[in-house]
């Protein structure tokens, strides 16, 4: 945490210099001692304090200076800084103003110039007044703070990105909170109003509006590979591109894998996962991911993310990636862990909404903006449960919408008997949203039922989507073999009729988890016929490392 500040203020630079000197001879080992030679300058310092999120415990101010007056200023800097104590120092002709300052400004005590001896002067005034400071002191927050809006589309991305990728913030609302409208109106600019959200940091500097680039650039993220070529490279860094990073590097191959949002993909940002082997009370997507993307890096895995590949070429015998950013990365092997997105719901009025009130996901991001509201979750499936599961610890009441007559054919039965025993979650079975409605945010759903054939219009604030699984393989159109969904086929899939896929150049057939094209592998939930689990995910990545080690003993 940093150190709370003491600010002295005097424009006479003898002065300055000298009660600073005092103050980092008593307090330097706790405080910090900042200095201005004027009001306005001290000012300034306040707004730059700010904007570090660094917290004034104590204005030293003189009260005779030019332009602006030590009352002048503190009158200024009150609201800025509320609970810092106030002194002002002045010659014995200022008197009768600083027992005004005190009823005006509520000022804490006034000192008489020169204050020699500080032992008797000056420490035994400030030791009293820091004590009691210090006694209601709560520290600041210390990491990063967003401002935005509830409703808005950007302000969620850079939520949704900052808890994925487990970076720590705090959220402020531009709508409710005094101090987060203060801060964004001190970055206006001369060329006109920022755009929000904007993005504060520890070391003082903001971003408007950023890209997942711009934010993992600043936080220090890795988007761009040390080297141009590697033995692995896999694209996906959900549960099976994650075990298959451990088990290829722990092996001995370079290895980089390539993230587009974050590590553990659609499970990292599941609220809960209670079936995976060995954690018998459950653990959080997100613990998971860490734990994984933990490993991974120490055995000398380089993490890429966010960052997308937009291409595939061969060049025998090598595989290329080409990233979006325009830089190409050759590997011997290439695993395709892309795993799947959530379906998006074709309903009128849900494109505009989306980010204002509808998400895909997003339980961990915006539940606690939910609390004691009425929370609606489209799906059936274990992720919709645990959302619901997740989302009843804040909201007052949580309804799903289910398209089946019942839970049991999509959803594990330890869950449904916890939302059974759930009593603030309601199942609404047989039920769709067939429209959304709202101007600048989602006002209300209109829902209908398959049995009777019924719509109702329901009050809505917040609609979490998660319906389906899509994979996101256009990328690679004409380069491996896919279903009508997109989804990779692999192995014995690939076999009609005995034969081999067409442009099969090895005289042997395709390896379990291997493409249509020779040192291309898939895993996870991508894959066709794959199973929708974490664990068949890891799995298939650990399993797939051994293939990739035969595919390359012959290259």
């Amino acid at each position: 945490m940093p150190k709370p500040v003491i600010l002295a203020v005097d424009d006479d630079p003898d002065v300055l210099q000298a009660v600073s000197r005092d103050l980092r001879h008593q307090y330097g080992e706790r405080f910090r001692i900042v200095r201005a030679d004027s009001g306005s300058a001290a000012l300034q310092a306040v707004e730059q304090l700010a904007e570090r999120n660094e917290t004034v415990a104590i204005f030293l101010v003189d009260q005779r200076m030019p332009q602006m007056s030590g009352v002048e200023f503190l009158e200024r800097v009150i609201e800025r800084a509320p609970q810092a104590k106030r002194v002002l120092l002045t010659a014995y002709a200022d008197t009768e103003a600083a027992i005004r300052a005190i009823n005006n400004v509520r000022l804490d005590y006034y000192l008489l110039k020169p204050w020699d001896p500080p032992e008797e002067r000056l420490y035994p005034v400030l030791d009293d007044l820091l004590d009691d400071w210090l006694a209601a002191f709560k520290p600041p927050f210390e990491g990063i703070r967003v401002i935005g809006n509830r409703w808005s589309a950007e302000s969620h991305q850079v939520k949704d990105f900052l808890a994925r990728n487990q970076v720590p913030y705090q959220w402020m609302d531009l709508d409710q909170d005094e101090e987060a409208r203060r801060l964004f109106s001190s970055g206006e600019t001369a060329s006109g109003v920022q755009r929000l959200p904007v993005v504060l940091f520890t070391d003082g500097t903001r971003l408007c509006r950023p890209s997942n680039l711009e934010m993992a650039g600043k936080l220090g993220l890795r988007t761009q590979a040390e080297r141009p070529f590697y033995d692995l490279a896999i694209v996906g860094g959900g549960p099976a591109g994650l075990a298959a990073a451990v088990y290829g590097a722990s092996e001995g191959l370079t290895t980089v894998m390539i993230e587009r949002e974050a590590p553990g993909g659609q499970a990292g940002s599941s609220s809960r996962i209670e079936n995976y082997l060995g954690f018998p009370v459950g653990l959080s997507g997100a613990d998971l991911a860490r734990r994984a993307a933990i490993q991974a890096r120490r055995f000398g895995v380089e993490i890429l993310s966010p960052q997308s590949v937009v291409d595939v070429r061969i060049q025998d015998p090598y595989r290329i990636v080409k990233l979006k950013d325009g830089s190409e990365i050759s590997c011997h092997a290439l695993l395709i862990a892309t795993g799947v997105s959530y379906r998006k719901l074709d309903v009128p009025g849900i494109a505009e909404l989306t980010g204002r009130g509808v998400y895909y996901g997003a339980a961990l991001t915006e539940a606690l903006a939910c609390s004691n509201e009425e929370v609606y979750v489209v799906g059936g499936a274990n992720s919709a449960g645990q959302a619901a599961m997740y989302f009843s610890r804040y909201a007052q009441n949580v309804t799903m919408l289910v398209r089946a007559d019942s839970l049991t054919q999509s959803m594990s039965q330890y869950l449904i008997d916890q939302i059974a025993a759930t009593s603030n979650i309601a199942v609404r079975t047989c039920t769709s949203v067939v429209e959304v409605k709202g101007r600048e945010r989602l006002e209300a759903l209109v829902l209908a039922n398959a049995v009777s054939g019924e719509q109702e219009t329901v009050d809505a604030t917040s609609l979490f989507i998660f319906i389906g699984a899509s994979p996101q393989t256009d990328w690679l159109e004409g380069v491996v073999q896919r279903d009508r969904q997109g989804f990779i086929l692999a192995g014995a899939d690939l076999l009609t009729g005995g034969q081999r896929p067409k442009g099969w150049s090895l005289e042997r057939d395709p390896f379990l988890l291997e493409t249509s094209v020779p040192g291309i592998f898939v895993a996870g939930d991508v894959r066709y016929g794959s199973v929708k689990r974490v664990a068949s995910g890891v799995g298939e990545g650990a399993i797939a490392v051994q293939f990739i080690h035969r595919y390359l003993s012959k290259v």
